[in-house]
C-alpha cells in the first residue's frame, strides 16, 4: 500500500469508503475499494457515486504526482462514468492511466474491475492544475 502524506486518510472520503492505494506511478495509479455498507446504495448494490469517488481519487493522485506540489494543486474538473455491471460484495479495483498530461489539465482513463477482471465501470476524469494562491 502506498502512503500519501496529506490529510489523515481516516478523516477523508478515502478512509470512509475504505479505498486503499496499492500502486502510484507516473503513468498508472491502482486502488481498491470494498463493496460494503459505506459503498452500497439502498438496494444492496455498489453505488455509482462510490465508483465515481474511487475513479476521481486515482485520477487526482496521478495528477498530483506530476505537479510541483509546493506551488500547484490538482482537483477534479469533470468526470463521467459508464456503469457496466453491478456488484453487491467483494472488492473493486480502479486502474488509472493518463490520456493527456498538460500544463493546466490532465485527462485520465479509469477502468474499475472486479476480482475476475470484469468491467464494473469505465470512467474518464479531467483534472485541473492550478497554481496555489500566495499567502
Amino acid at each position: 500500500m502506498v502512503r500519501l502524506k496529506l490529510y489523515d486518510r481516516e478523516e477523508t472520503m478515502i478512509g470512509t469508503l475504505g479505498i486503499e492505494i496499492v500502486e502510484a506511478k507516473d503513468d498508472k495509479v491502482v486502488a481498491t475499494m470494498p463493496v460494503h455498507a459505506a459503498t452500497r446504495q439502498p438496494f444492496g448494490l455498489l453505488h455509482g457515486g462510490a465508483s465515481v469517488a474511487l475513479a476521481e481519487t486515482v485520477a487526482s493522485i496521478g495528477s498530483w504526482q506530476q505537479i510541483d506540489q509546493e506551488k500547484q494543486m490538482a482537483f477534479g474538473l469533470e468526470i463521467n462514468a459508464n456503469h457496466i455491471q453491478s456488484k453487491s460484495e467483494g472488492i473493486v479495483t480502479a486502474i488509472a492511466s493518463p490520456l493527456h498530461k498538460g500544463r493546466t489539465t490532465m485527462v485520465w482513463q479509469i477502468d474499475i474491475v472486479d476480482e475476475e477482471n470484469q468491467y464494473i465501470s469505465v470512467c474518464r476524469c479531467t483534472v485541473a492544475i492550478r497554481n496555489k494562491k500566495k499567502s
